[in-house]
């Protein structure tokens, strides 16, 4: 008990303390490759000077510009069995690590418990987003704050974690479907979170533009927001929209989905696919696009083998704009994406336009 207090102190200091830290750095602050800024880098968790930082709204976090999302897709193509999985986790894992890459966002109870375990003995290498989605908003059972608690104190205490740097709660995907009473719920979870030190920073998901900018208006304990967003996704500069709100509230924006849940690709994903090139390219040419726009802190792609860990830190490093033979490419490669959506992704295609 002596040892979590302490913990949970620490938390809960580190959180005023890194608000210290980036006083005077504008929103869209960001250390590019190589540093050309000549910025100090010593308070960057897990530094690579190969990778860009980018500045995670009013946390004051420096995150890598592209993150190891929670979803791990097509899996079975390249760790069929159990103890594969496990293996794949800690490798994929490891080579983030290696490539400078300092956030996993993990969205399910599954996602938790292998992220969880993978970290073990290196948990202070990577920032953790944490969401048991089963467990939250969207399912009604677990709608009021005291359910909402207890859930997250039995999911810290199922993956031995004695804290999470973000508890993002996980929405309905047309979060206005909720009532002002849940929504209220959430965001008074969230703040007891925080307060009590078992996470250092507070945010939900959702699909839904216009309630999204509602809810950052209203509570200010979201810090960070996660969404769709890929690389059909256009910003529209409109100061009455949701990409001004975030901008001027200081929202740190995560991106699920940027390849489209993989429809953007025509192999497998897997190592041995005859198209692996192509769609790695492809992949490099998504990344690049949506790091264009320098409100996003990062894409969180689920990756599943170590080589496309390498991949998306290698578009990183490349030139960001793309050029007309490139842009054509990737227009295409979104067309075919579009038309091969499945039926329960078709909402995807309402975020083509933020």
């Amino acid at each position: 008990m002596s040892h979590q207090f302490t913990r949970r102190q620490f938390v809960r200091d580190s959180a005023v303390a890194t608000a210290g830290l980036a006083i005077g750095l504008t929103p869209t602050f960001t250390v590019h490759a190589n540093n050309p800024e000549k910025a100090d880098t010593s308070k960057i968790l897990n530094y690579n000077p190969d990778m860009e930082y980018r500045r995670c709204g009013k946390t004051n976090l420096m995150i890598s510009a592209v993150c190891l999302g929670g979803h791990w897709k097509r899996i079975d193509k390249v760790a069929p069995k159990p103890a594969d999985f496990e293996k794949n986790r800690y490798d994929v894992v490891t080579r983030c690590i290696e490539r400078g890459i300092n956030y996993i966002d993990a969205c399910t109870g599954g996602e938790v418990m292998a992220y969880s375990k993978a970290l073990k003995g290196r948990r202070e290498q990577m920032y953790l987003g944490y969401s048991w989605y089963e467990n939250e908003s969207r399912f009604e059972q677990w709608r009021s704050f005291e359910k909402l608690k207890e859930s997250f104190e039995q999911g810290l205490k199922k993956a031995g974690l004695e804290y999470v740097d973000l508890w993002r709660i996980t929405l309905h995907e047309q979060s206005s479907r909720h009532s002002d009473a849940e929504i209220e719920a959430a965001a008074k979870a969230l703040e007891w979170a925080k307060k009590a030190g078992l996470a250092r920073f507070t945010g939900v998901s959702s699909h839904d533009r216009p309630h999204i900018k509602k809810m950052i208006e209203t509570y200010p304990q979201l810090e960070v927001i996660c969404t769709p967003y890929t690389a059909k996704t256009k910003v529209v500069s409109d100061e009455s929209g949701l990409w001004a709100a975030m901008q001027k509230l200081d929202v740190g924006w995560f991106g699920i989905k940027p390849f489209a849940s993989n429809s953007i690709f025509k192999g497998d994903s897997s190592p041995q696919s005859p198209t692996f090139e192509d769609d790695n390219r492809i992949a490099r040419l998504a990344i690049r696009y949506i790091l264009c726009n320098p409100a996003i802190t990062a894409p969180i792609p689920g990756l599943i083998t170590t080589e496309q860990v390498d991949n998306v830190a290698l578009a990183v490093k490349e030139r960001r704009e793309l050029d007309l033979r490139e842009k054509a490419e990737l227009d295409r490669a979104m067309d075919r994406a579009w038309a091969n959506l499945p039926p329960h992704y078709q909402w995807l295609k309402d975020w083509e336009y933020v």
